[in-house]
């Protein structure tokens, strides 16, 4: 599958207000800083399409982005450190945890990773709550590029090792680049397939 359009349709921190038209939504999230906005921009070839911020923690709403006039991406608010007040961090999480357990429409999640860290508290949490309401996800492991081969499969392994402390198997995974673009084509061709099943 290709993107051949995309666009901005609304931006929110109310479920009940994000898009009415029964289109499927694959939520992007994950830690501040992750490369979040650079995935979606990279996935719709669209450099303008997510606002990209030197500064962690800019997207601070619901964005969905229309693609293909058939589905869309959700971009929502990177959890962890982010340059915000507590009480913007747990509105933040308030309406992010509304989405996932709301939103009908949502088919399923992309969880970033960023491959180049040693596995994060804060994202085996959060994988453990998406486990726990038995909410459908996948894992997409960012800024391969920035990474020798050798010490990304390490990373991989490390991350699942410690994830199987809790899971008796693994989720769907891909290992991405924003900048060269590695494993983006598979993350259209999984969505595609997701697609093809409900539409």
């Amino acid at each position: 599958m290709q993107i051949i359009n995309s666009k901005f349709l609304i931006s929110n921190t109310d479920v009940s207000k994000c898009p009415n038209n029964n289109l499927p939504d694959y939520a992007f999230i994950g830690r501040s800083n992750v490369g979040k906005s650079s995935l979606i921009n990279a996935l719709c070839n669209n450099k303008r399409l997510a606002l990209i911020s030197s500064k962690p923690g800019k997207t601070q709403l619901i964005n969905h982005y229309l693609i293909n006039k058939s589905w869309h991406i959700v971009d929502l608010p990177g959890y962890g450190y982010a340059l915000t007040s507590k009480q913007n961090k747990k509105k933040f999480q308030e309406y992010i945890i509304k989405y996932f357990l709301e939103r009908k429409q949502m088919i399923s999640a992309f969880l970033l990773i960023d491959i180049r860290i040693k596995p994060q508290k804060i994202d085996l949490e959060f994988i453990n709550w998406l486990g726990e309401k038995k909410l459908p996800f996948s894992i997409v492991f960012t800024k391969s590029d920035k990474i020798k081969s050798k010490d990304l499969q390490e990373n991989v392994e490390a991350f699942f090792e410690k994830m199987n402390e809790k899971w008796s198997s693994i989720p769907k995974y891909f290992i991405t680049s924003s900048v060269n673009k590695s494993g983006l084509k598979n993350i259209l061709k999984y969505i595609d397939e997701l697609n093809k099943l409900i539409l």
